[in-house]
């Protein structure tokens, strides 16, 4: 069956910015989230992962970049897609790790090239507004796994993430 883009039961299409924050730092990035069946969404995300682990990392410190992508899922407890939502996530994240390591005498400085697995849940609640604009805050809770690594080890493990998205509803 066929719906209308504008009706009642469309499966919506929403294209977003989205911007993630979390203890050590920060991910600017483009989503797009397809809805499907009467209360399900996928989405897509492409972003940039700018970092600054300080002294939390397995280094002394811990600052770089990178950029990843992600493919998720979310289920609306409403039939609208709108509202509280639960999802289940994964980034991959392509990131440059400078690091500094102050022990020795002098210290030592390096980089390490990382390929991060990053599973999260995230609870969410999106408000449509206006011409069909969303805005979605949303709190995941999620554990950064380095698959590869080329260089010294650097840091893993949980994260936290504050975020949001806005955008249009086409």
């Amino acid at each position: 069956m066929f719906y209308s883009v504008t009706g009642v039961n469309a499966q919506p299409l929403d294209i977003t910015f989205e911007f993630q924050a979390y203890p050590t730092g920060l991910i600017p990035g483009l989503r797009i989230e397809k809805g499907f069946g009467d209360k399900n969404a996928a989405h897509l995300r492409l972003a940039a992962n700018l970092f600054d682990h300080r002294d939390l990392g397995v280094q002394d410190e811990e600052r770089g970049n990178g950029f990843g992508f992600t493919v998720g899922y979310k289920r609306y407890f409403k039939s609208d897609f709108k509202g509280l939502s639960l999802g289940l996530r994964n980034d991959i994240w392509f990131n440059t790790v400078d690091w500094v390591d102050n022990s020795s005498l002098g210290g030592i400085t390096g980089t390490t090239k990382i390929v991060v697995v990053q599973p999260t849940a995230e609870l969410g609640y999106l408000l449509e507004f206006g011409n069909n604009w969303v805005f979605t805050p949303a709190l995941g809770f999620g554990y950064e796994i380095n698959v590869k690594t080329d260089g010294v080890p650097t840091g893993e493990g949980a994260i936290l993430l504050l975020g949001f998205s806005v955008g249009k509803r086409l």
